[in-house]
């Protein structure tokens, strides 16, 4: 099993920072890398897989850089970008990368037919990939990344654009890899992708790791963010006075006819509000849960960690 180590590792492209002092140590089981688009995941995997050297601070693989001959060997890469040669079909692909690490013609076939058939795809193997879907050059990235039967996997967005089913077949694949002993390291920006396929989740943020533990641990961060809540009334200050006397509300600012509230517990705001509107014969026009998104997410757990 090989074990990623990042020791406090930055990465500059000139003055603009891709990752900033990130340092976490993961051997074993699947790890999703979490992040809004541009904050540091590719830069996270290239760094990983010895594409890229650190600016600062060291990657390790089993102990060695990232960047030698020895780690690399022990990693399988999956990236964000579809390069193909497209005139290949997806076996003659996967298998040019096979005989690339090294194997005989021979041996270089019978892994090929392994990890095309565990991606689910010797029935269209031999098709050009010119003329390849999204979700059958993803398979074929994913077949390419573990014909070598690498220790590491780095997989950046390796279910993007794979129909549900599809999804729901790879991410069984990468639990049975993840059981026979391998690291997986998977990226995402979305949320909900990330919790129903990793043991471990690293939430990246503008390049600075901001959050790294198992699932609870991270809902555990999550659960304490404060959700804003826009009422829109007739009578706004009267109606942000009412509202300030609920339970769990932690601030309430009037904007115009907009009254904002925020809270740590909305569904039980949104029960406390319908009867106090009854109650006090209040006039609610308009109510609305703001900063739900992926991004609102990733932005409160930076503040959390700064």
């Amino acid at each position: 099993m090989a074990e990623l180590v990042f020791e406090r590792v930055t990465k500059f492209y000139g003055p603009v920072i891709g990752i900033n002092a990130v340092s976490c140590r993961l051997c074993g089981g699947i790890v999703g890398l979490l992040g809004a688009n541009g904050a540091g995941k590719s830069t996270f995997m290239k760094l990983a897989s010895g594409q890229l050297r650190p600016s600062l601070g060291e990657v390790r693989v089993a102990g060695r850089a990232a960047t030698s001959a020895a780690a690399r060997r022990r990693v399988g890469l999956s990236p964000d970008l579809h390069v193909f040669y497209e005139e290949m079909t997806g076996f003659q692909f996967v298998y040019a990368m096979a005989r690339l690490h090294g194997y005989s013609r021979g041996e270089a076939r019978q892994r090929t037919q392994r990890a095309i058939e565990a991606v689910g795809m010797s029935d269209r193997a031999g098709r050009r990939l010119a003329g390849a879907s999204h979700g059958m050059r993803q398979r074929i990235k994913l077949a390419q990344a573990m014909v070598h039967d690498p220790e590491l996997l780095l997989l950046d967005e390796p279910l993007s654009g794979i129909d549900p089913a599809g999804r729901r077949e790879i991410s069984l694949l990468l639990a049975r890899w993840a059981g026979e002993g391998r690291t997986i390291v998977f990226s995402s920006h979305i949320l909900a992708e990330v919790e129903q396929l990793a043991d471990r989740i690293l939430v990246l943020v503008r390049g600075r790791l901001v959050a790294d533990g198992a699932l609870a641990e991270v809902r555990g961060l999550l659960e304490d963010r404060p959700f804003v809540v826009a009422l829109e009334a007739a009578e706004p200050r009267r109606l942000a006075a009412c509202v300030a006397e609920l339970p769990e509300v932690r601030s309430v600012e009037v904007q115009g006819e907009t009254v904002l509230v925020r809270t740590r517990n909305p569904q039980r705001f949104f029960s406390w509000i319908n009867e106090l509107v009854v109650q006090e014969g209040l006039e609610l026009r308009r109510m609305e849960m703001l900063d739900t998104g992926a991004e609102a997410v990733f932005s409160y757990l930076e503040a959390a960690s700064a």
